[in-house]
């Protein structure tokens, strides 16, 4: 029976949901991607308390004191101390700031720079495509690893930045989110282009031009917003990808450096101590681990809940 034949009966019909309640139903049914954004929330509110944690505690992880090095779990030090002396736990909930930060603001970069190239490139087509479309070919068939590492050696102080001001934390913070997502962004973009080579075919796309919308406004208005579903999906499952890349680049060495933590800059420097100290490897290398795995799980999760041809 129909809804309109149940309400002609008189018999109570199902309610109406809204195509976000659907989707939220969705999510919600796949464990694996409930439980890995319930971890991600808390590793952030976790992380996000490290300044008045340490207050609490009265330490400082920048802090050294080759007289406490290695020592055991305590009341002071929950997870102990490392090779000098410093407080694991918080060196770990302020590497985990840095990491989390580097994913989440290179991921809107990548999209920033990807969705600007696909959306010319689907939209206007002719040479615009040509060229653009090469032009990612060229960069998607640049080996990865090394192009990373050869931008983050480059001395910025040698390309005329002030030394003080090419050293600050801030400035490598952002050369390498900037890096990162100067490789980063092909995904988005091909996906797109993709995309809104498909939406430009729409009756509604075509009635705006013969109208005399402007290139940029049928672009904004009539186009992204109808492709914001697959490239949000793109975007999440970026996140854990340039949280990865950060790793490999602070743990080579060209990342960003101590005395900032990352969890590859400690990885670095447990790398020696395998042996004697597993521990000071083993916590940032679980939570690269974790916080990768579960924001892949968090983006597979919301691309089933977006798909239209899935289960409710």
């Amino acid at each position: 029976m129909s809804m309109n034949q149940a309400e002609i009966a008189g018999l109570p019909s199902a309610p109406r949901q809204t195509i976000w309640q659907l989707r939220r139903r969705r999510f919600l049914k796949n464990k694996p991607a409930v439980i890995a954004l319930g971890f991600l929330v808390v590793l952030a509110v976790l992380c996000g308390v490290a300044y008045p944690l340490g207050q609490f505690l009265g330490v400082d992880p920048a802090t050294t004191n080759l007289l406490y090095r290695f020592q055991p779990p305590s009341t002071e030090h929950w997870l102990g101390t490392d090779e000098l002396g410093r407080d694991v736990l918080l060196r770990l909930m302020y590497g985990g700031q840095v990491s989390l930060a580097v994913g989440i603001l290179g991921t809107l970069l990548t999209a920033i720079i990807g969705i600007t190239v696909g959306l010319w490139a689907g939209f206007v087509g002719g040479r615009i495509d040509a060229f653009l479309m090469r032009a990612t070919d060229c960069v998607i068939a640049l080996p990865m690893t090394p192009v990373l590492i050869v931008l983050g050696a480059v001395d910025l102080g040698k390309l005329g930045l002030a030394p003080a001001m090419a050293n600050s934390p801030l400035v490598i913070f952002l050369r390498i989110v900037i890096i990162i997502a100067l490789v980063d962004w092909t995904t988005i973009a091909r996906l797109t282009r993709a995309e809104t080579i498909a939406v430009r075919q729409k009756e509604y796309v075509k009635a705006a031009q013969v109208s005399g919308a402007r290139r940029f406004y049928n672009m904004m208005v009539h186009v992204l917003p109808n492709i914001t579903t697959p490239i949000t999906v793109a975007m999440t499952l970026s996140v854990g990808r340039i949280i990865l890349f950060e790793s490999t680049l602070s743990f080579l060495g060209f990342g960003i450096v101590p005395p900032t933590p990352t969890w590859g800059n400690m990885l670095t420097n447990a790398q020696q101590l395998i042996i004697s100290a597993p521990a000071l490897a083993v916590y940032p290398g679980l939570l690269i681990f974790l916080t990768v795995m579960s924001v892949n799980f968090v983006g597979d999760g919301i691309r089933i809940a977006f798909d239209p041809r899935s289960k409710s």
